[in-house]
């Protein structure tokens, strides 16, 4: 059995980026990376669909340094797969602290502290995201 820590980190990486990148190697300082890779459905909830659809993210993204697992975040609450999982950490960027995902943020922070499970969000990487480079795609057509 690994007695290495276990990190949860969801995802939809639609396009990827250098802040995903210094999430994913913030959580692989801290132990084995699972990555939650949110469904098309899961990202609809909240924002625009992705542009490539779940098993091309998921190609893209167990191939990136440090991910050693991929599983379906199939909804916009973590509360499945943090239960299955019962990380000892949960990374996430500061961005959900406000907006759609604040709602989240709070009910995980409660689930990872039933087992003593810690959220660490490593600062949010400005003046980059998924949305951002869309929009910046579309205005160059």
């Amino acid at each position: 059995m690994s007695t290495k820590k276990t990190v949860y980190v969801p995802m939809a990486v639609d396009i990827v980026h250098p802040g995903h990148i210094n999430i994913i190697k913030k959580a692989a300082e801290l132990g084995e990376v699972t990555v939650g890779l949110f469904t098309n459905e899961a990202i609809a909830s909240y924002k625009a669909e992705p542009y490539m659809d779940y098993e091309m993210r998921k190609i893209v993204i167990e191939n990136v340094k440090g991910v050693e697992h991929v599983i379906p975040q199939e909804t916009r609450d973590y509360e499945p797969n943090l239960r299955k999982l019962k990380p000892d950490y949960m990374v996430h960027g500061t961005d959900w602290r406000e907006g759609p995902l604040a709602d989240v943020r709070a009910k995980a922070i409660s689930i990872m502290a039933e087992w003593g499970g810690k959220i660490v969000e490593p600062e949010y990487t400005k003046g980059v995201s998924s949305s951002s480079i869309k929009k910046e795609i579309r205005e160059r057509k």
